[in-house]
């Protein structure tokens, strides 16, 4: 899990997380505590006890803006792990952003990685769907809205003409009632980074954004994440159904498009109110072009037939 991704040193970290970490009773007597990369909403730190590694996960002041509930990811994490596909919860302090789950040993997903396993994926994303209920739902329709109301009152930064698809959005929500089937629990945030292979299985990790969702946008945000060509989303979601669903492509396909133009709104928020060193308004405006483009194009048009028709 996380190789390659050591990058601060352990006597400052000790010193800002020290505290915090005292109150976990297995990080007692910790050896080493390094930082982890990846986590725009936290920071991931390597807790090295005696006998066992950690990873105890810090929350950022920002997450209650970016329709984030550290209770609902704690008691979601359990049933995740329950079920053999996350990581074990060990500790959680309510109140504090922090979350201590057990490490991974295993290789951490790119994008190349993404491409090259798209069946094992698929059976990974079973394996969580098939989890008990979620204690809470995820509907990009509904946190776009949320987003965008946070954006216009607190005046943050909005992208040019991002009003004018409003009504795109209307016509796809519209088409996708017609063959919803309804919801499971799904992570909703499956960037490369938050798949592990351990050589036997892929294990699903980081669930901030998780709750009960449209398996389609899963899978839809797994080949949007990883910026992975058109035939690859064919690919995932026929070994997710275990048949050539075109109904369900264009479905993964529509939740896509709506996930870029949601977690642009994400990016404009964190560009603003985020205390890391990332450029969170080019990572919007780069899913916020791509957007852009397909609302634009003949395929929108097409998708929104297909998803219609089984």
């Amino acid at each position: 899990m996380y190789p390659d991704s050591v990058i601060d040193s352990t006597t400052s970290l000790e010193d800002i997380y020290g505290s915090l970490l005292n109150q976990v009773p297995c990080l007692h007597g910790r050896n080493t505590v390094t930082e982890l990369s990846g986590g725009l909403t936290n920071r991931n730190l390597l807790v090295q006890c005696e006998d066992a590694k950690y990873v105890a996960r810090i929350s950022s002041n920002s997450s209650s803006l970016l329709s984030i509930d550290r209770e609902s990811e704690y008691r979601n994490s359990l049933l995740a792990a329950e079920i053999g596909i996350a990581p074990p919860v060990h500790c959680y302090l309510a109140g504090q952003g922090v979350l201590v789950i057990g490490y991974l040993d295993g290789r951490t997903f790119s994008s190349q990685d993404v491409a090259a396993n798209l069946p094992r994926i698929a059976k990974s994303c079973r394996t969580l769907h098939s989890a008990k209920p979620f204690v809470r739902n995820f509907n990009m329709f509904d946190i776009q809205k949320t987003y965008l109301k946070i954006v216009q009152e607190r005046k943050f930064r909005l992208p040019d003409n991002y009003l004018k698809y409003a009504d795109q959005i209307i016509q796809m929500q519209k088409a996708m009632r017609v063959l919803d089937e309804g919801t499971v629990p799904c992570n909703n945030d499956l960037l490369p980074g938050n798949f592990i292979d351990d050589g036997e299985k892929i294990w699903i990790i980081d669930y901030e954004y998780s709750g009960n969702n449209d398996a389609c946008f899963e899978l839809g945000n797994i080949w949007a994440e990883s910026f992975l060509e058109l035939e690859k989303l064919e690919e995932l979601v026929d070994a997710y159904y275990g048949a050539h669903r075109p109904e369900k492509v264009a479905r993964a396909w529509l939740q896509a498009l709506l996930g870029k133009y949601g977690w642009t709104l994400w990016a404009s928020i964190q560009s603003s109110v985020s205390d890391l060193d990332f450029d969170f308004w080019a990572w919007g405006m780069e899913k916020y072009d791509l957007a852009q483009s397909e609302f634009s194009g003949s395929y929108f048009q097409k998708m929104l037939t297909q998803v219609t028709q089984k």
